[in-house]
């Protein structure tokens, strides 16, 4: 098995991170290494080349990301040092060992003013602390290595960690009322559909370096997606809409960041199902009791 190439994945403790872990026995032509930041501080060039010299990866997913969004503007140097100058030394690294790099970005790097799905060459603006350190991050991985693969992507949620879907369902067993921002618009994403989407394309062959847009389908407020994790669960509570002047935040979100992504699945077909079709697998998943409306 001396030859079985193997995939290397940073930020294994993630969403997207765990999402792939679950994946790694429908993949059994590839070796997997799951590295979380105890297990290699990716920021140390010296460190990350070793490591590099003793596994000889074929592919590096990176997971990795400094993602508290309000925390990064008092915490600017830190959100850098991940999101921007990590990226740039793992890209380093690939470059000099041939190792093929997807590296995950988001839809923060947008100023939001827009009200078309951004295609990969819309100008970017990030507003917020998080947005540019992860622009940053674009940067550093195409100037130490030309040959890699963005992936932005938005919304992400999945049954591990902390996201709007959990919380929502949570929330909705304890509150009869919750109020649900309905001036922002986005595409969620299923991290298990982006985990097999990444592993689909390393396994494709087709290896087209640039920046790629991937999240489901379909356009939302998150007043939209709350209303549906309520129907198809069945809940009782009386969601409420409210602009969001009515929930100040400390960062600035984009009031819209929806992706084009057809680019991407002209690239490597299909599409990604449907927004509502991945919510419902989620929500099985979950363990939540789906109700007629989810059938």
């Amino acid at each position: 098995m001396q030859d079985t190439p193997t995939i290397l994945v940073t930020g294994a403790n993630g969403q997207v991170g765990k999402e792939l872990r679950q994946l790694e026995n429908e993949y059994p032509e590839y070796r997997f290494l799951f590295l979380s930041r105890e297990d290699l501080p990716i920021h140390h060039f010296e460190l990350v080349r070793n490591y590099f010299r003793a596994v000889k990866p074929r592919y590096l997913i990176n997971c990795a990301a400094y993602t508290a969004v309000d925390k990064a503007e008092s915490e600017q140097e830190l959100a850098f040092q991940i999101n921007a100058e990590a990226v740039g030394v793992l890209a380093a690294v690939c470059h000099e060992y041939g190792t093929k790099l997807l590296h995950l970005s988001t839809d923060y790097v947008f100023d939001g003013k827009g009200d078309q799905p951004y295609q990969p060459d819309t100008p970017t603006g990030p507003r917020s602390v998080y947005g540019a350190s992860k622009l940053k991050g674009e940067e550093e991985a195409r100037r130490f290595d030309p040959d890699c693969i963005i992936i932005r992507t938005s919304w992400v949620y999945s049954e591990f960690g902390k996201n709007f879907v959990k919380t929502m369902c949570r929330l909705m067993q304890e509150k009869e009322i919750l109020q649900v921002v309905s001036d922002q618009y986005g595409s969620p994403t299923y991290a298990a559909d982006l985990a097999d989407f990444m592993l689909r394309l390393i396994r494709s062959g087709k290896w087209d370096p640039g920046i790629y847009h991937y999240c489901n389908q379909g356009v939302i407020s998150w007043y939209d997606f709350a209303r549906q994790i309520r129907d198809f669960t069945g809940r009782n509570c009386r969601i409420t809409s409210v602009p969001s002047s009515g929930y100040p935040s400390i960062a600035s979100r984009p009031a819209y960041s929806a992706l084009d992504c057809s680019m991407t699945f002209r690239t490597w077909p299909p599409p990604a199902p449907a927004w509502e079709e991945s919510l419902l697998r989620c929500l099985k998943r979950l363990g939540v009791a789906i109700s007629g409306t989810g059938d």
